[in-house]
């Protein structure tokens, strides 16, 4: 097929710093407290954090529509609500990329915490994430985004269209560290 027949228009989109949301996404993917059920160390806390909070707001992110094919990129705001269950961080659920030999860069806009990364031959980093900080996922590592302040933590996120999630290895491997908030203290364990 020639080369015309998949050129994409040009668009913009705006993105409301001080919300921490894109206007208008295409996709907002809404995780409530329930749905990070299995993701906890203290499984009890999340399900008293979900009767005493009415199922409180987890994490939310916009998205553009993008052809998932490669030259593309994917672009999203990801924005996790400050929080503890029991003393652990809120955390986004992570994930591997189902094209494993692709990256992602995350530029955080606001809040700070920690972008935890993971490889399946036990590897284990974190990279603080502070307003104005960029933080580069490479190629085969697992992540996920961790809010250590009282504040939400908003992210811009950007990846190869064609790298896809890969939720289930995270849901059934976890990660090798948590993060805790003890006596105003954040604490990373074990």
């Amino acid at each position: 097929m020639p080369y015309t027949e998949h050129l994409m228009n040009p668009f913009g989109i705006d993105i409301d710093l001080a919300d921490g949301a894109m206007h208008p996404p295409d996709t907002h993917l809404v995780r409530r407290a329930s749905d990070m059920r299995g993701y906890y160390a203290d499984e009890a806390a999340l399900e008293r954090l979900i009767a005493q909070q009415d199922d409180p707001l987890h994490y939310e992110v916009f998205e553009k529509h993008i052809p998932e094919e490669p030259g593309h990129l994917l672009l999203c705001i990801s924005k996790l609500q400050p929080g503890c269950v029991g003393d652990e961080c809120f955390m986004t659920k992570g994930h591997y990329h189902t094209v494993s030999g692709t990256a992602e860069v995350y530029l955080c806009l606001a809040g700070q915490g920690y972008m935890l990364m993971k490889t399946a031959d036990g590897r284990c980093a974190a990279e603080p994430m502070t307003r104005g900080r960029m933080v580069y996922v490479p190629p085969h590592w697992a992540h996920r985004s961790i809010n250590t302040s009282d504040e939400p933590l908003v992210s811009f996120c950007v990846y190869p269209a064609e790298a896809g999630h890969n939720y289930g290895d995270i849901a059934t491997e976890g990660f090798p560290k948590r993060v805790y908030r003890r006596d105003r203290t954040v604490v990373m364990e074990p």
